[in-house]
């Protein structure tokens, strides 16, 4: 360890001026968070708690839709509201939210966004109307902004940069186990209850979330408190903005988000409908399919690592596209089928987006990783409503239709990506970006 002396303070990040440059990774570096670390355990575990309390807050009304339709005499498109206000809230906080974790640290942020919210979900299931839900729902979406930005940019500080995509792949596993287990115990508690006694449940279950959370996760070691300037953000916002390949990201992000959000918002009203005639506790049961995107998640690290980062959105790409066309048909088993390919294949895209984001972002890393966020909940929000509209115009094959243009949005991206690589590797000039 060198003097204290020794250390610049560089934004968020220290540099020890006394390093040697031949040296194989800075002191910086050998400090943080890997495998065998005495933190390592417990900040997985309470990064795995909070994303499974942010998915299933934040998406907890999805498999309620039916029943809250039925209760409040309101039409699927108008129900779906109650899901795109919290994500769209989410997106409008999300880079506000990560700009004063700069100022007061990514773990006093995250504790904060986690209690706001908790709260709020205990007060929604007493909304006496859909008006009164979906502004509530928003509010809520607003509170839960504060988590993944700041989490990604915690990780990005904290954990070993060998480590860190397998860790944020755990993170965003915690998301899929959160969006399964919200969607399950909201759909069998409404079939004996109501859903408003399933969002009470799902309200208990994030308490005992942001409370395992604050118990285990470590504090920061890396974090430098930086002042909040409105014009430093809008340069560093700018900046970002400015990067091709972080845009490209952020629009990757936010198509693939655009396909599940539609699907998994639609899908309830589909399987309760003939021919199918579900009940509301088997609707929910369908969740357990996000054990995949667990799985998928997880196993991205190793996925990037084969085949590089674009070929594993080619994976995902495919994935996705051939979970869409298979839940055409008319068989549960066919429908099960597909949306396992598309859930597999979105938290595949997702994974693999977000890590870049994480590694691509020099400066700003908080505000990288909220632009992300930003346009991934965009994509939440417009593809739930879409999709809702769609299956209320032309049925599921209309909500399929706009799923496969999102889904070719994100190939498009991904072969352009592949042909400017491929042009910069030959030495060519001119290549846009």
């Amino acid at each position: 360890m060198p003097p204290a002396d020794t250390r610049a303070s560089t934004g968020n990040h220290r540099v020890d001026a006394s390093a040697s440059p031949s040296s194989n990774q800075n002191p910086t570096e050998s400090e943080r968070m890997s495998p065998g670390h005495p933190g390592y355990l417990r900040m997985r575990l309470a990064l795995f708690t909070a994303g499974l309390a942010t998915f299933a807050l934040l998406y907890s009304t999805q498999a309620l839709l039916p029943a809250i339709s039925d209760d409040l005499r309101v039409q699927a498109d108008q129900a779906s509201w109650s899901v795109s206000a919290a994500t769209f809230g989410l997106a409008l906080a999300v880079v506000p939210l990560s700009a004063l974790s700069e100022r007061f640290g990514r773990r006093a942020m995250m504790t904060v966004s986690l209690t706001v919210a908790v709260v709020l979900a205990l007060l929604v299931p007493f909304a006496p109307d859909l008006g009164w839900l979906i502004g509530l729902r928003a509010v809520q979406g607003a509170a839960l902004a504060g988590i993944p930005a700041s989490a990604m940019a915690y990780l990005s500080e904290e954990v070993h940069p060998k480590a860190l995509i397998g860790t944020i792949g755990l993170f965003v596993a915690g998301n899929s186990v959160g969006g399964m287990s919200g969607r399950i115990v909201t759909g069998w508690v409404a079939d004996a209850w109501g859903w408003r006694a399933a969002l009470a449940a799902v309200g208990v279950m994030a308490l005992l979330c942001a409370v395992s959370f604050r118990m285990l996760l470590p504090k920061a070691r890396h974090f430098a408190p930086a002042e909040v300037s409105p014009r430093a953000l809008a340069r560093t916002l700018a900046g970002h903005l400015s990067d091709p390949l972080l845009c490209r990201l952020y629009a990757i992000g936010a198509l693939f988000m655009t396909v599940f959000g539609g699907v998994y918002t639609v899908i309830g009203y589909r399987l309760v409908a003939e021919p199918f005639g579900l009940s509301q506790s088997l609707v929910g049961s369908i969740f357990l399919i996000y054990l995949v995107g667990t799985v998928s998640s997880a196993a991205t690290g190793k996925l990037v690592g084969r085949l590089g980062r674009r070929g594993a959105l080619y994976v995902a790409v495919s994935t996705t596209a051939a979970g869409l066309l298979l839940s055409l048909l008319n068989s549960i088993p066919a429908v099960l089928a597909g949306l396992v390919l598309i859930t597999a294949g979105f938290f595949a895209g997702h994974a693999a987006a977000s890590s870049a984001v994480s590694r691509t972002a020099k400066t700003g890393r908080a505000q990288a990783a909220a632009l992300y966020q930003a346009s991934y909940y965009i994509g939440s929000s417009v593809g739930g409503a879409l999709g809702a509209f769609a299956f209320h115009t032309a049925g599921w094959g209309g909500t399929v239709a706009m799923g496969l243009v999102a889904v070719g949005g994100a190939a498009a991206i991904t072969v352009y990506a592949t042909r400017k690589a491929r042009a910069e590797r030959r030495g060519l000039v001119g290549v846009p970006a």
